[in-house]
C-alpha cells in the first residue's frame, strides 16, 4: 500500500477514536465510530483475497448495523428526555438498545458471530487493529452510559466467556482461536464493568498488552493453522520458547500477567456478594486455558515430520520488527508483581 495512503489511513483510525473520547454528543460520537470504520475497510481489503473481500463485507454490515442502532437509540433517548447528551440516557429503552449495539460492535455474545469469520479473512497486523484499538472507542462509550444496575451487562459477559471458551475447543485457526480468546477477554471485562469502571479499564490494558504479544508472535512464525505450530522451533527457537507462557499468561495462570486480572475481578464478584457469578466464570476460564495448552503443546513439545534436525544455516535474517514483540512480551510475562501497585491505583 502506497505510505501516503496508509497514514491517511491510520491518522483517520486515531481521529475516530480520538472524537468518540472526547465527545459527549451522541452525534459527534456516532461520526467518530463511523469515521472508524470507514477508515480500517481499506486497510482489510487492501490484498484483494476473495476472504478478504468477504470478512470486510461481514465487518461493514456488522458495523453498519449497530451504527444504526445507536444511531436510533440516541434519537429515541433525545425524544423522550430532550437530552442529546451521553452521561443523560436514563431511559431504560434507548440505554438498552445502546448496550446491545454497542456489544455487536466489539463482539459480545451471543452477537459475536461476525468476529471469528471476519478475524479469519484478515493477515495479523490488521486483525491485531481490530483486537485492539477498534475496541477502544465503543469499550469508552459503555463506560459512559453505565447504568446503576444492568442485569444485560452480567448476562452479556456471562455467556462470552461461556461460549468464547466452548467454541474455541475444537478450533484449528489460529485466528479464530485467537477471536475467541478476544469474546472471553472481553467477557470478562463486562462482568466487573458496573462494579468497578477502573477495574475493568486495567483488565482491557493487560488485554491488549497480552493480544499483541499473541498477534506478534504468531505473525514471526508466518503461522496460520495449529499444525504448522510445531515448525516454530526450527523457525525461531527463542519465541518458540516464550510462546507457553505468552499463552497461559492469556489463559490467567499465575505466575504471569494474566492471573492478575482475573483473580482482581473474582475478588470484586465476591465482595459484590456474587460468588455463584464468579464460580462460573472461573470455571469457564478453565475452557479458555484448555485451547491455549493446547496451542502451547503443539509449539514447543510436537516435531514437524520430516523437520530438519539442525538449524539451517542459510535462513535469511527476519525482516520483522521484534522490539515491539519483546516489549510486549516482557509485560506479558512480568507485570504480575505490579498487581498491588495498580490496585492502589484502582482503588478509591
Amino acid at each position: 500500500m502506497n505510505p501516503l495512503v496508509l497514514t491517511i489511513l491510520l491518522t483517520g483510525l486515531g481521529l475516530g477514536t480520538t472524537i468518540t473520547f472526547m465527545s459527549s454528543h451522541w452525534l459527534l460520537a456516532w461520526m467518530g465510530l463511523e469515521i472508524n470504520t470507514l477508515a480500517i475497510i481499506p486497510l482489510m481489503i487492501h490484498h484483494h483475497h476473495p476472504r478478504a473481500v468477504e470478512a470486510t463485507t461481514k465487518y461493514f454490515l456488522a458495523q453498519a448495523t449497530a451504527a444504526a442502532t445507536i444511531l436510533f437509540a440516541s434519537m429515541t433517548n433525545a425524544w423522550i428526555t430532550g437530552e442529546w447528551g451521553i452521561q443523560h440516557m436514563t431511559h431504560p429503552l434507548p440505554t438498552t438498545l445502546t448496550i446491545l449495539a454497542l456489544a455487536l460492535k466489539i463482539g459480545l455474545a451471543p452477537l459475536h458471530s461476525w468476529l471469528p469469520e471476519v478475524l479469519q479473512g484478515l493477515d495479523y497486523t490488521t486483525g491485531l487493529i481490530l483486537s485492539t484499538w477498534q475496541k477502544l472507542a465503543p469499550f469508552a462509550l459503555l463506560l459512559q452510559i453505565l447504568p446503576t444496575s444492568s442485569d444485560l451487562l452480567i448476562l452479556l459477559g456471562l455467556l462470552s466467556t461461556l461460549i468464547a471458551g466452548w467454541a474455541g475447543l475444537n478450533q484449528t485457526q489460529l485466528r479464530k482461536i485467537l477471536a475467541y480468546s478476544s469474546i472471553a477477554h472481553l467477557g470478562w471485562m463486562t462482568l466487573v464493568l458496573q462494579f468497578s469502571p477502573p477495574l475493568a479499564l486495567l483488565t482491557l490494558l493487560f488485554y491488549l498488552i497480552m493480544t499483541s504479544s499473541a498477534f506478534m508472535m504468531f505473525k514471526l512464525n508466518n503461522t496460520t493453522n495449529v499444525n504448522t505450530l510445531a515448525t516454530s522451533w526450527t523457525k525461531t527457537p527463542v519465541v518458540a520458547a516464550l510462546s507457553p507462557l505468552i499463552l497461559l499468561s492469556l489463559g490467567g495462570l499465575p505466575p504471569l500477567s494474566g492471573f492478575a486480572p482475573k483473580w482482581l475481578i473474582l475478588s470484586e464478584l465476591t465482595n459484590q456478594q456474587m460468588g455463584t457469578l464468579a464460580t462460573i466464570a472461573a470455571l469457564s476460564a478453565l475452557l479458555s486455558l484448555y485451547f491455549y495448552l493446547r496451542l502451547s503443546y503443539a509449539m514447543t513439545l510436537t516435531m514437524f515430520p520430516h523437520s530438519p534436525l539442525t538449524p539451517t544455516s542459510w535462513r535469511f535474517t527476519t525482516t520483522h520488527l521484534t522490539l515491539p514483540l519483546s516489549i510486549s512480551a516482557t509485560a506479558t510475562i512480568f507485570l504480575l508483581p505490579l498487581t498491588p501497585a495498580a490496585v492502589s491505583l484502582i482503588t478509591p
